[in-house]
């Protein structure tokens, strides 16, 4: 009786070896045959599951952007709009090593993604999804008497301050960057509940 195979899954784990590959060795590192390799298959099996390295480059990507989008939408809130802002901060830095690694791999494909008009598209949505939502918890903290135009360049500063400390994060040690930026988180929050 031949095997069942789950396609979904293949692609899963296909999709976790191209991740672990550039997180260990950047871009560079995740090519057809190292993948092939470190996933378990025949170098030309993975034709079966992706047309190409295009394809499983793409499928990584929306996959870390997938990942934080649940990641903050997942979010539990509470009926504290000040604490609810500082998770929402906190899931956007580098603030553990699992967020870390995705941070390394988002990077590795941001070049790439820049020349790859779907790739850039969908971290434009992204990054507008997370300002909005960074909005709407800034504005329930600040209340009426904040104008949009001060809401939005909170947001956009800590956007700016997130994508920095995903960049730092390649190249200082951990304990380094999580210190660093759980003290920004607290001091944007202090100048936010202020």
């Amino acid at each position: 009786m031949p095997k069942v195979i789950d396609h979904d899954e293949r692609r899963r784990q296909i999709i976790a070896v191209a991740r672990q590959l550039m997180v260990e060795g950047g871009f560079g590192a995740a090519t057809m045959r190292g993948i092939a390799s470190a996933a378990g298959f025949a170098n030309g099996a993975l034709k079966h599951y992706f047309d190409g390295k295009e394809a499983i480059v793409e499928a990584t990507f929306d996959s870390v952007l997938q990942e934080m989008t649940e990641v903050m939408a997942g979010l539990e809130e509470s009926g504290n709009p000040v604490a609810n802002l500082r998770s929402y901060i906190s899931a956007a830095l580098p603030l553990d090593s699992y967020r870390i690694s995705g941070a390394r791999v988002l990077l590795a494909l941001w070049e790439y993604a820049s020349t790859n008009a779907h790739l850039a598209e969908r971290y434009r949505e992204h990054l507008h999804f997370w300002g909005r939502q960074l909005g709407e918890r800034i504005s329930l903290v600040l209340g009426d008497s904040a104008s949009a135009d001060e809401v939005e360049a909170l947001a956009d500063e800590i956007i700016t301050v997130s994508i920095g400390a995903n960049v730092a994060s390649l190249l200082l040690p951990e304990e380094t960057i999580i210190a660093r930026y759980q003290r920004y988180a607290d001091d944007v929050m202090a100048r936010i509940a202020a």
